[in-house]
């Protein structure tokens, strides 16, 4: 989408660089969303569940179907919280080689072997792990390379590398499930390797952030990488300035104290804290995974005709919705999308379970009206809290606490992620809740409480360098004034000795005051 969003013409270098690098970095969405959708269709494929059931019925139990789909989640809980301090130790970039080249493939090997549910199990909670420490890495090299214009489209393009995952894992589920031999579910998982490989060769090749370079005092190194991002000598004045006011506001920051664990709960970090956790559990409680974990499963005991065919066709969907939001989020900005988004998704749920509530499981016209408003759901998803959720997070934190707080607001996305895979089973089998449709009503509900948490809870960020969003923070106290922000402090003119007692709006105050007197004497007297 970077050829529909225009460069400013007041960037100097070349942008195409750093886009182009944060696109292929996304990639690493695909491990998330392929290993997400194969399993939908595994679980479905009779030759898995005559090897791997242990039910008389041939069928596996809720308990086991909640174990082995929400294992995975379990994995990318401990995986997101682990990325801390991999990223601070090993590094944004190294970080990811190991999460995807080691722990990944790890798990995958695991499930490729396996020949019964305790093997698989495990192959699955590896392969989580290492899907969570690439879920909290991912976004934060993309926001801390990208540049600002154009930043929230390259960070809400690792949500179209997961739709593209999904989509993908449909199409090979859809053409091995009628194989009768281990190769059913073998060649699937296999196929994760490639996604592995392809993401690990390319960030040989990449540079490490700017922004974790100024972190660890290598000021020389950070120069070098921002110049080969920006295609301008280690010299020119607009790296210079970028990575003044990088180093000067991490030097700020580090003056009001360190980030401890204990800190990122303190102050506007913890405001700033509290709405990303909050933000990516809403992700998760919109119900978007219940449709790609247990789509086909759903599907089939709803009486639904070519149950992976459907699966298919939502997938489709997931993908070609995305684009759109890649666009709108820096056109019409974070806080209008996602809201724009929950609404659409409420009324969608809403009808989907009315339908569904209201028709027998027969009846065709209500089975063509239920996947025509889930397609619909999903494009409002795919379209905004998809993509943007990522974009939201990546922005809010300061550089001496973005690895930490990173972590935890992504495992706060798998916490409920693996929530939902875990009781879904229970709310929709008939032994237990038997909600059926019904479930869509839950779903429904969440979105509209998403409606009123993006008014309250979401600042808009578009077009703010990750230095000036930590500003906004400081001067603005609600969410629905921070469209009318514009940066004032300049943190490279902040002395941080005399600065540790002012609040930001203090110091903008102290800066604007200045700048108005050089501009009134350096205007010439009217003769």
């Amino acid at each position: 989408m970077g050829f529909m969003l225009k460069k400013p013409d007041d960037v100097p270098g070349k942008s195409w660089p750093a886009i182009v690098i944060g696109l292929f970095v996304a990639f690493g969405g695909v491990l998330f969303g392929y290993d997400t959708g194969t399993i939908s269709g595994i679980l479905a494929m009779p030759y898995w569940l005559r090897e791997f059931s242990t039910d008389p019925s041939g069928e596996l139990t809720a308990s086991q179907d909640s174990l082995i789909v929400s294992i995975l989640s379990a994995g990318t809980f401990f995986g997101a919280l682990g990325a801390a301090p991999m990223g601070d130790f090993l590094g944004r970039r190294w970080g990811l080689m190991a999460s995807a080249g080691i722990v990944f493939n790890f798990g995958v090997i695991l499930q490729t072997a396996a020949t019964s549910q305790p093997l698989f199990i495990a192959g699955r909670f590896f392969a989580g792990f290492g899907v969570g420490l690439i879920s909290a890495l991912i976004p934060m090299y993309q926001s801390e390379t990208s540049p600002k214009w154009i930043r929230g489209t390259v960070v809400g393009a690792y949500q179209l590398a997961i739709t593209i995952g999904l989509f993908l894992a449909a199409i090979v589920n859809n053409s091995t499930k009628d194989r009768q031999d281990s190769g059913s579910y073998r060649i699937p998982i296999a196929v994760q390797f490639l996604w592995s490989i392809i993401l690990v060769g390319g960030l040989l090749f990449l540079p490490e952030t700017p922004r974790y370079l100024i972190k660890t005092d290598r000021y020389d190194e950070a120069a070098k990488s921002l110049g080969k991002l920006r295609r301008l000598p280690v010299d020119h004045p607009a790296i210079v300035e970028e990575l003044n006011e990088v180093q000067s506001n991490h030097l700020y920051e580090m003056s009001l104290g360190k980030a401890s664990y204990v800190d990122c709960f303190k102050g506007t970090l913890g405001k700033r804290l509290a709405t990303g956790c909050l933000l990516q559990a809403l992700q998760q409680l919109t119900g978007v995974n219940f449709i790609f974990y247990y789509g086909t499963q759903y599907f089939t005991r709803a009486g639904f005709q070519n149950p992976f065919i459907i699966q298919v066709i939502t997938n489709s969907v997931n993908v070609a919705s995305t684009f759109p939001g890649l666009y709108l989020v820096e056109k019409l900005g974070r806080r209008g999308l996602l809201l724009m988004g929950a609404i659409g998704m409420c009324v969608c749920q809403f009808i989907v379970a009315s339908v569904g509530t209201a028709s027998s499981t027969a009846d065709l016209p209500s089975q063509r009206a239920s996947i025509a408003f889930v397609c619909i759901y999903i494009f409002f998803f795919a379209s905004s809290w998809g993509p943007v959720a990522w974009v939201v997070t990546g922005e809010l934190f300061p550089l001496k606490a973005r690895a930490k707080c990173l972590s935890m607001t992504t495992a706060s996305n798998w916490l409920l992620n693996w929530a939902i895979a875990y009781a879904t089973p229970y709310m929709v089998d008939e032994d237990h809740a038997n909600l059926q449709s019904k479930v869509f009503f839950v779903w429904g509900s969440f979105c509209f409480v998403c409606i009123a948490f993006v008014y309250f809870m979401i600042y808009e960020t578009k077009g703010l360098s990750l230095e000036q969003v930590d500003e906004l923070y400081g001067i603005v106290g609600k969410a629905w004034k921070s469209k009318a922000f514009r940066p004032q402090v300049s943190f490279a003119d902040v002395d941080n000795d005399t600065a540790r007692k002012a609040s930001l709006s203090e110091i903008a105050a102290k800066q604007e005051q200045k700048r108005s007197v050089s501009h009134n004497e350096g205007v010439p007297e009217k003769v």
